[in-house]
């Protein structure tokens, strides 16, 4: 009667939940390795174009403080 007890549940578990799990867990990783898609692929292009732009402007802005406060940067690290 004890080893029914322990041997129902791993057999229930062997034929039903390791094979639909292992299914389930190599689709993902099948998914996962076909890279990104064209939703995330677009949301990467704007995040370029962004910290393009954001590089510009920090450009700029230190350009605009080095004309107009020669020693910011020594004094901003205090």
């Amino acid at each position: 009667m004890s080893t029914f007890l322990i041997a129902g549940p791993l057999i229930v578990f062997l034929i039903f939940v390791a094979p639909l799990w292992l299914f389930l867990h190599y689709r993902s990783k099948k998914s996962s390795a076909n890279g990104l898609s064209s939703e995330e692929m677009q949301q990467l292009e704007s995040l370029v174009r962004r910290t393009e732009q954001m590089q510009d402007r920090i450009s700029t802005l230190e350009k605009i403080l080095d004309s107009e406060s020669p020693n910011w940067r020594r004094d901003y690290g205090k």
